[in-house]
């Protein structure tokens, strides 16, 4: 099987299953993540996901999005850049929320933060039902 195929899956799979913060449903079951939504370049290690939030002025896709950047960075070989996108014009704040969720500074900021982490690796941790 294509190993671009196969990331592909593997990336559906392990972000499937992200609790939204604020709902007891996974971010799947809230259309907030589409199998669409996610690109994988391997020959240039790289890997975008575009959510869509479920309001426009969702107070909480900044952590969306810190939630989906965490797991793939879990999951994903080291060599890998993300790239965690708001789906354009579904969010009131979608350039300040971009930028918030692709500088590095700003995330090892958050990941800082013993509360946010806590809440993160809350929305991270696997529902069997």
């Amino acid at each position: 099987m294509h190993r671009k195929f196969l990331y592909f899956l593997t990336l559906v799979h392990h972000i499937r299953d992200i609790k939204d913060p604020e709902h007891p449903y996974s971010l799947e079951d809230l259309k907030v993540i589409t199998e669409d939504a996610i690109e994988v370049d391997d020959k240039k290690s790289r890997v975008r996901v575009t959510f869509t939030p479920t309001v426009e002025h969702c107070s909480m896709a900044t952590v969306i999005g810190l939630c989906l950047r965490v797991k793939l960075i879990r999951c994903l070989p080291r060599r890998y850049k993300v790239d965690i996108r708001v789906a354009p014009g579904t969010h009131a704040t979608e350039a300040a929320v971009n930028k918030q969720l692709n500088d590095k500074e700003r995330l090892a900021a958050a990941l800082e933060n013993p509360n946010l982490v806590d809440m993160v690796d809350e929305c991270l941790v696997p529902s069997y039902e």
